[in-house]
């Protein structure tokens, strides 16, 4: 017996099947095709298999792959959306239930999804058309990813400005997905940074309603203004054992993720969950993720002993967007090395290098974004020094 899942599935089907010959060559609108296309193996998967070659023959292909990405990155966005409702009720001294951060959240939080995706996937679909291809699958995961690494008070026009350099310049004009150097997401995020800085650091803009109230000078949702002693700073603003005592942050905070931060950052404990569905289903890398943790760590406890930071290196995972950027940015298989010694050594020194900027740089507090855009770059080269020296190897040994 069919279930009701089933017959709403077979009836969405054959209402597909019916008006798909409108959008194929011959049909009245073949030219939006490519649109058509994208919704249809969106909702269903393709079916057409291969009659010859090696190849798998089963139902999961990049969409359902990247379906994978967006189910594992939701614990973060769950707890990102309370945590803007708690951070924006502390600040403004309001006693919200947990519905309502969670509602105060959503109400932030949506409309940056919206830019996202709406201007993200307006260049993938336009270019599609104009290129008469399939509509790149890529920007599920990067049209999801780029709400969570931003304040949760970024302007929504700066936010578009910045999804379409990430789509067109980061990506298309490499030939589209799985052709790009950098990781669109990320390269958003440093158009913003570097092009909108004012709006990207600073207390104000890490906690929802706080940016326009002191542009305002009254508080929009509340008459009763600030509570006294409220910082909205991160806490890699005063990385320090007295700087986490005088915000009254602690490890167990930086863990649980109840911090100011980027939306979806902030929560290591959401995050790991993500880590082990990435990793229990084969997407993402745990070589990368566990020698970025070890490069982080060697540089971190190098600081401590030094002198140069009181904090352990330990700290150093909890900070920041780390945690975020190994899980779920430094394990893209299009931007990260592609051989298996490789990724341990392009993970490594993502981990290094973000602890190093952290600690030596100290107008860049956030290290992560830059490591990650940084190594991308260097990639190829890794794989190719690794096959080089792998291939010499084998030479001498049969030679």
């Amino acid at each position: 017996m069919r279930t009701k899942i089933q017959i709403i599935s077979d009836t969405l089907l054959g209402i597909v099947d019916k008006v798909k010959p409108t959008f194929s060559e011959g049909g009245k609108l073949p030219w939006l095709h490519s649109t058509f296309d994208a919704f249809e193996t969106f909702m269903f998967v393709p079916n057409t298999t291969t009659k010859k070659g090696s190849h798998i023959r089963d139902c999961v292909d990049c969409k359902r792959l990247l379906i994978i990405v967006v189910l594992a990155l939701l614990p973060a966005f769950c707890f990102g959306t309370w945590n803007i409702g708690d951070q924006h009720s502390i600040a403004f001294g309001l006693d919200y239930g947990f519905w309502q951060k969670v509602g105060y959240g959503l109400l932030r939080i949506i409309p940056l999804f919206l830019v996202s995706y709406i201007v993200g996937l307006g260049i993938e679909f336009a270019g599609a058309q104009i290129k008469g291809e399939e509509v790149s699958e890529g920007y599920l995961v990067t049209g999801f990813l780029i709400p969570l690494i931003v304040p949760v008070d970024v302007p929504l026009w700066t936010l578009a400005i910045a999804v379409a350099f990430a789509v067109i310049i980061g990506k298309e004009v490499f030939g589209g997905s799985g052709m790009n150097i950098w990781n669109p997401a990320l390269l958003a995020r440093a158009f913003l940074f570097f092009s909108y800085p004012t709006k990207m650091s600073g207390d104000a803009v890490w906690t929802g309603g706080v940016s326009r109230y002191l542009s305002e000078g009254t508080c929009w949702f509340q008459g009763n203004g600030l509570v006294d002693g409220w910082s909205g700073a991160t806490p890699l603003a005063n990385a320090t054992v007295q700087g986490f005592a005088d915000q009254g942050i602690t490890a167990w905070n930086l863990f649980l993720g109840n911090v100011g931060g980027a939306v979806g950052e902030t929560s290591v404990i959401a995050i790991l969950i993500g880590a082990v569905i990435l990793i229990a289903t084969g997407i993402a890398s745990w070589k990368i993720m566990v020698s970025s943790v070890a490069g982080a760590l060697a540089i971190g406890y190098i600081g401590y002993f030094t002198g140069v930071t009181d904090l352990p290196g330990w700290y150093q995972l909890l900070m920041g967007g780390f945690a975020f950027g190994t899980v779920f940015m430094a394990t893209d298989p299009v931007t990260s090395a592609q051989t298996e010694c490789g990724k341990w050594i392009y993970g490594f020194l993502i981990g290094a290098l973000c602890v190093t900027i952290r600690l030596f740089n100290p107008g860049y507090p956030e290290g992560m974004m830059l490591a990650i855009l940084f190594m991308n770059m260097f990639a190829p080269l890794i794989d190719h020094i690794v096959i080089e020296v792998s291939t010499k190897r084998y030479y001498k040994k049969f030679a």
